[in-house]
């Protein structure tokens, strides 16, 4: 409590900290400000009967719900995350954006000004498309109360605009507030699902559907399941790196011993989040498609069967492998090692290195692909047998744990730059930053 309380006496903290939760709040009342045009009642009935088995429960997860309520944060901010991975996808194959990526910080403020461009045509096309989604599968139940052009325009521009103001509102927290403003907001909307949770189970213990000790047990687990996660998302695979000495004029450079950081988790929730949308995607197809071997296709493909989750499993593993490889290039490291005088004991610079490096990196992924893969299929193992009545694991899970990683991690330097205890006794978090 100490550690807490020494946040307050730190004024560019406590005013950080609070700027963090007003926007934040600014944020999930947005959530509840729905989109002209639509049955509320109908839309949550919809839902109710199994229309967030496809891309839509997907996104909604993202949004903290708000794609349930169609508010006009609907899209969330997963426009901005899918504009963040063509573009960082896109400067492996074109040569103008990988001189950007390496011209520091004007080259980031480009690239940055290219993703907030890719947002808006991403968020004008799924909100199209999500306004077209809701005239076909709604017919039946009314949801769209006046179905036309002027519906489809009226909610592609609303939910456009609100996924702009959730791009701005994010680049604002990461600005005056604390940790990264659109982690954050992702986080705050996978949270706001945790009261629900808890109160549903207390019903269900209180009618006797679910016995104390069996919710003991779970609770048991998840407190183990998140302690796994933060050890592995803090884990590291150490390379010694040797720099000779130098002698620079009359001063002497090198001759230090350091380390190369390899995660073993290096692709983060990217690959979990490729994998549950191509899959999801012919479910998404199903209800716009009305042909019989489709309905085969999207019950084959339900988050419940096996085929599923194996299908989920290899997308995962390959998706890690493939998301490794473009975030990281071995040669770069390599040729940085070798031009400032690095090199690793044993092995010789330049090329044998960057294979050294590839096959550590290999061998380490494996073992990370399997991890988040585990994490990402614990949800359906829970609720297929103890009947778990919320959703614990998978992506929403990992990212949670991670964005409350940085951010006390943050918080952390925050106070050990002013001489405060951390947060943790014992010192920092260092995973996390590898260093």
């Amino acid at each position: 409590m100490a550690a807490i309380g020494n946040i307050f006496k730190i004024p560019e903290l406590k005013k950080r900290i609070l700027i963090s939760f007003l926007l934040l709040a600014v944020y999930r009342v947005g959530c509840h400000i729905p989109t002209p045009g639509i049955d509320s009642a109908a839309l949550t009935k919809f839902f109710e009967q199994g229309g967030a088995g496809n891309l839509f429960g997907l996104v909604d997860m993202f949004a903290g719900g708000a794609l349930k309520r169609l508010s006009v944060f609907a899209l969330g901010i997963m426009p901005y995350i899918s504009a963040s991975i063509i573009l960082q996808l896109l400067t492996v194959v074109v040569p103008y954006l990988e001189r950007l990526q390496k011209e520091g910080e004007m080259g980031r403020r480009k690239i940055i000004q290219y993703t907030r461009y890719g947002t808006v045509v991403l968020s004008l096309i799924q909100g199209f498309g999500i306004s077209v989604g809701l005239e076909g599968m709604g017919q039946q139940m009314g949801i769209v109360l006046h179905p036309g052009w002027s519906f489809r325009f009226m909610t592609t521009i609303t939910l456009a605009a609100g996924t702009s103001f959730l791009m701005w509102l994010g680049e604002q927290i990461t600005e005056r507030g604390i940790g990264n403003g659109i982690s954050l907001i992702i986080f705050a909307g996978i949270v706001a699902s945790m009261p629900t949770a808890i109160v549903q189970t207390a019903n269900l213990v209180r009618t006797g559907i679910l016995s104390p000790f069996l919710v003991f047990g779970i609770v048991a687990m998840m407190v183990a399941v998140i302690a796994f996660i933060v050890a592995m998302e803090t884990s590291h695979r150490r390379i010694p790196v040797q720099y000779a000495k130098r002698i620079i004029g009359r001063h002497m450079y090198g001759g230090q011993t350091t380390h190369l950081p390899l995660k073993i988790n290096t692709a983060g929730v990217i690959p979990p989040i490729f994998a549950s949308s191509i899959l999801m995607f012919p479910a998404t197809i199903a209800q716009f498609v009305n042909h019989p071997w489709m309905k085969v296709v999207a019950d084959n493909l339900s988050p419940s069967t096996l085929i599923y989750n194996l299908l989920f499993v290899a997308f995962i593993i390959f998706f890690c492998y493939f998301y490794t490889a473009v975030v990281f290039n071995p040669v770069d490291v390599a040729e940085n090692m070798r031009k400032y005088g690095g090199f690793i004991p044993g092995i010789r610079p330049g090329g044998p290195t960057a294979d050294y490096i590839d096959r550590v990196l290999t061998r380490i992924t494996l073992g990370g692909a399997i991890y988040v893969a585990g994490i990402c299929v614990l949800p359906a193992f829970l609720i297929a047998k103890f009947n778990v009545p919320f959703y614990f694991g998978g992506t929403g899970l990992l990212i949670v744990v991670g964005v409350a990683l940085d951010t006390v991690q943050q918080i952390e330097s925050h106070m050990l730059s002013r001489n405060y205890e951390g947060l943790l006794k014992g010192g920092r978090i260092k995973g996390r930053l590898g260093r």
